[in-house]
């Protein structure tokens, strides 16, 4: 099967993988490139960078895998754990700055900004609040959170996903059913957010036709050109990801075609 091409795809949706990591067997879905980020971005015009949520990286960093991609790409990045996980959004404005500041150099082609909770971190209105205004006076571009703790699903905090255009990401396996749907302000916030880690076993399993094929659905009913919905397929650790996600991708162009 060949690489897809920039022409092919959906511009109301984004499929990509946690990382750029190519493993062997699947390297014939991929063309030429001078680097493992340049060989995938000839599949898929997306991809999340988590490795920022275990450490920081130079601007320069930034500015070079920036330059190894095509111009429509984007990049998605994840907060790091020192402010979600350590601090538990706790004074972390000089963090935030520190944060926002390096992935600058992704330039254009920074999408968005992946904010990912403990599942222990419950919703607290007052530090949500606050600590969303300041992610929002450091950064104009998408955010989604993935909050994982019960309360975070509670009606009445749909206002703050709406007061900071924030896209409450839908993820598999759910912790809850409603972790499962999308939530928040796709229109404000230019983007609806699926994360699937693998299931049953999270990162490790793959996802069989049926699931794919339903998620693709979702995505292109959901999708908007000036909002669209990014999938991130996250089961890595066998390498499934790139598997699923060229698979969802095909079922997307699918549905593109049937529609005419």
């Amino acid at each position: 099967m060949p690489p897809a091409m920039t022409s092919s795809r959906d511009p109301r949706v984004r499929i990509g993988c946690a990382g750029w990591s190519i493993p062997t067997r699947h390297a014939q879905l991929f063309g030429e490139g001078d680097s493992h980020l340049a060989r995938y971005a000839t599949r898929f015009d997306v991809t999340e960078i988590n490795s920022t949520f275990y450490r920081p990286h130079q601007p320069r960093t930034f500015e070079r895998w920036a330059a190894s991609v095509p111009a429509q790409f984007r990049f998605s990045v994840k907060l790091p754990k020192a402010i979600t996980h350590e601090a538990r959004l706790h004074g972390v404005g000089d963090a935030l700055t520190t944060f926002f500041d390096s992935v600058a150099g992704l330039g254009p082609k920074f999408g968005g900004v992946l904010i990912q909770l403990p599942p222990s971190l419950a919703f607290d209105a007052r530090l949500a609040n606050r600590f969303f205004a300041m992610v929002r006076r450091r950064c104009a571009v998408p955010v989604a959170c993935e909050p994982r703790h019960a309360s975070w699903f509670e009606p009445h905090v749909e206002a703050v996903w709406q007061r900071f255009a924030i896209a409450r990401v839908a993820a598999d396996p759910a912790p809850l059913s409603a972790a499962a749907h999308p939530a928040g302000a796709p229109a404000e916030g230019r983007w609806s957010y699926w994360r699937w880690h693998g299931s049953p076993r999270i990162y490790y399993s793959r996802y069989g036709d049926d699931a794919l094929e339903a998620l693709a659905r979702v995505l292109r009913e959901r999708g908007r050109v000036r909002a669209p919905a990014w999938c991130i397929l996250d089961n890595t650790a066998h390498g499934h990801a790139v598997e699923d996600a060229a698979r969802v991708q095909e079922f997307v162009a699918g549905l593109k075609k049937d529609s005419g």
